[in-house]
């Protein structure tokens, strides 16, 4: 799994809250809150977390997003198990 990176500035939305559940659940995982991803025009208004590179992930609601994480990283783990 690649890192999950955070906006600082999206944590009005939720994200804080999301990076401690990812952290307590999976700790092997790796996060990084960053002060900016540029991607100012989700960030403004929804929440929002990046995973890898490129793929941007966005929701409504922090749990939304939660439930997005949880499937790529089940997904991820299960793409592992089978190489």
């Amino acid at each position: 799994m690649k890192t999950i990176k955070y906006c600082c500035r999206n944590e009005k939305f939720g994200s804080k809250q999301i990076y401690k559940s990812i952290k307590h659940e999976f700790p092997e995982l790796k996060q990084k809150k960053k002060d900016c991803l540029g991607n100012c025009r989700h960030c403004r208004k929804e929440c929002i977390a990046m995973v890898g590179k490129k793929k941007l992930l966005c929701a409504e609601s922090p749990d939304m997003l939660y439930a997005q994480l949880k499937q790529i990283i089940a997904e991820s783990r299960a793409e592992r198990v089978m190489a």
